[in-house]
């Protein structure tokens, strides 16, 4: 497990490097052109830019964080500190929405007059565009490979910027056509919501995470499987899923018949514990309680074959 966490590391390392930099040369180019060119909604993607610099570096502060070993005062190790860092990172993102929103908003409701901007911005933009696909497939890839939450929510953070870049040129190129100052703020308007929309997809999936829920439910039905793959295991239940920074860490309470002896249940517990890891990728640990065969207590948490049936069948 230590080797599997530093090599992510490693990985986060490099994509946050990638991103840093990357990200740093699209901002500065794109403040530059939207500030040559009179462009707020060219600055607007600039300032987002420069948010996903932000964001690089904590990257590479979790890849610090979460390479150390488990400690007294972090028994289950220090992933969660990824998924504080995505939380943090759509935090990030809204407030530069808002902002975006705010300053637009304020040139469209007084119907300020402003300048159309120049061809500059509309070669800024396309520079952008091209950038972030450039780094969008670089961090999905990277993220892949470290099976990293951060790193993927960065790079549909980087597809969204891909999107908010092409509205910008879309803004850009009506401006230019009819002449028309307004529109730019408008772009740059509609470039917002589309931040803040990106933000509140990525905090869904963090706080899923951090409370530990969201886990999809096939892979309840993997574990039930994978109990019943085994010969003297039965009646899965209170069955708890959870993600910690891309690893499962699964609990199950299976039955055994009463007559077998501590070891023997012992051996039936692991050959379970063997089948999930078999059937599920990227487990950190997998804690299964053994109770006799007819077992009656009551169950208060957790989920059972029984009640996943009955939720299947209540959204159909």
């Amino acid at each position: 497990m230590k080797q599997t966490l530093e090599k992510k590391a490693r990985i986060i390392k490099i994509a946050s490097l990638t991103a840093l930099f990357g990200n740093l040369i699209l901002a500065a180019v794109k403040i530059w052109t939207g500030v040559s060119a009179g462009s707020l909604a060219v600055i607007g993607d600039g300032i987002d830019s420069s948010v996903d610099v932000l964001i690089a570096i904590i990257s590479l502060a979790v890849a610090r964080i979460i390479s150390r070993p488990a400690d007294a005062d972090h028994p289950w190790g220090h992933g969660r500190a990824e998924t504080i860092a995505t939380a943090m990172l759509s935090f990030m993102l809204f407030f530069a929405g808002a902002q975006l929103i705010l300053s637009s908003g304020r040139h469209i409701i007084f119907n300020e007059q402003r300048e159309v901007p120049g061809t500059l911005a509309l070669a800024g933009t396309v520079v952008s565009i091209i950038g972030k696909l450039l780094l969008a497939w670089l961090l999905f890839m990277f993220g892949k490979k470290a099976d990293s939450p951060m790193l993927k929510a960065n790079a549909k953070n980087m597809t969204a910027d891909i999107m908010l870049s092409a509205g910008v040129l879309a803004g850009l190129g009506f401006s230019f056509f009819f002449k028309i100052g307004l529109i730019d703020s408008v772009a740059a308007a509609l470039v917002g919501f589309w931040v803040i929309k990106s933000a509140y997809a990525i905090f869904n999936e963090a706080n899923a995470e951090l409370m530990d829920g969201g886990s999809d439910r096939k892979y309840y039905q993997i574990v039930f499987d994978a109990v019943h793959s085994v010969e003297e295991a039965g009646h899965p239940h209170r069955v708890r899923m959870r993600r910690i920074a891309g690893h499962w860490d699964i609990g199950v309470d299976i039955e055994v018949p009463a007559n077998k002896t501590v070891i023997e249940a012992h051996w039936i517990a692991y050959n379970v514990e063997e089948a999930i890891k078999a059937r599920i990728d990227n487990v950190y640990d997998i804690m299964i309680h053994v109770e006799p065969e007819g077992n009656k207590e009551k169950e208060s948490y957790g989920l059972s074959e029984k009640k996943l049936r009955k939720i299947n069948e209540q959204d159909m």
